[in-house]
């Protein structure tokens, strides 16, 4: 695998100076091997660009990896609940956790080509036995390529997601899950003594999915802060820019950096009617607006 990284610290400055060409980070995955394989790029931005995190593995309180091994490339998004920030956590040490976790284990070898839903499982226990508890909740979202048998398997929790385009159309997608409006599905590990107060859902309870891919599907993976400000519609014509870009890993990046950018201004725009605030209209509450979050676009291509 050869990997390309650019820091989101470079990306902040550029936006500071008012330039807005530069990718705020990427990582490309290659290989050489003639059955389906993912090449991948990353973009994304902290809500809070001055202060938030911004480095390899997390944006803001989003976090992501993107890994192989043997015949499996496997990716993964989580977005650390911010509430958290209120009691004195931080809320991106959860999500990160989990990814890193979850990277570490496929690096290993330990899990299972037809069940991204273990492997999510396995990442979140093995935090809840850490020695220094890890507090905090988080969403996430996992697929794993089994490129023998052209075969993607997924497991998303909460309002993290994937979208796979084909041709001009969706084919697959997650669904979000919520408890109620705004309160998705989350794994957590809250403070002693306050278990019956904070949701916790186990992993178990991950949508999980399998679909044949083909060479060319586009495939988004992202955190709520994209779907929540960039209508499906856009997303569908931004992903199919993408198409046969698999042997360009720049332009590939500039159409997640594209994607990326156009979900961060449209956070900030309070007088846009976002999906995030269709939604609010539609559980009876009155809003206009984007939905301010951090941003985190992972998107790749079956290439071939």
């Amino acid at each position: 695998m050869h990997s390309i990284f650019w820091t989101g610290r470079v990306l902040s400055r550029a936006i500071r100076n008012g330039l807005s060409n530069l990718s705020s980070a990427a990582e490309l995955n290659v290989s050489k091997k003639k059955h389906p394989y993912l090449v991948s790029v990353v973009c994304g931005f902290p809500k809070d660009i001055a202060n938030g995190r911004s480095h390899k593995g997390q944006f803001g309180d989003d976090a992501w990896f993107s890994t192989t091994f043997n015949n499996a490339d496997v990716i993964g998004v989580a977005d650390g609940v911010g509430g958290w920030r209120a009691y004195g956590i931080d809320p991106g040490e959860f999500s990160s956790y989990l990814m890193k976790t979850c990277e570490r284990l496929v690096r290993m070898g330990h899990f299972k080509l037809s069940e991204p839903g273990d492997l999510l499982a396995k990442s979140y226990y093995e935090l809840l036995e850490h020695k220094k508890p890890i507090l905090g909740s988080s969403t996430a979202c996992v697929m794993i390529l089994d490129r023998n048998e052209s075969i993607m398997r997924a497991a998303n929790i909460g309002d993290s997601g994937y979208m796979v385009v084909r041709g001009n159309r969706i084919v697959h997608r997650s669904h979000e899950q919520q408890h109620y409006f705004n309160t998705p599905y989350q794994l957590s590990l809250p403070p002693p003594g306050h278990d019956r107060n904070v949701l916790s859902d186990r992993p178990e309870s991950a949508e999980t999915a399998e679909f044949k891919v083909e060479s060319g599907d586009v495939i988004l993976v992202a955190t709520d802060g994209v779907f929540d400000n960039v209508p499906v519609t856009v997303l569908v014509a931004e992903m199919r820019r993408a198409q046969g870009m698999d042997n360009d890993s720049q332009k590939l990046q500039a159409v997640a950096n594209s994607i990326a950018w156009m979900a961060r201004n449209l956070s900030f725009d309070g007088c846009y009617m976002s999906p995030f605030a269709k939604s609010a209209r539609q559980n009876g509450i009155d809003a206009i607006g984007g939905k301010p979050d951090d941003i985190t676009v992972l998107l790749a291509i079956v290439a071939l």
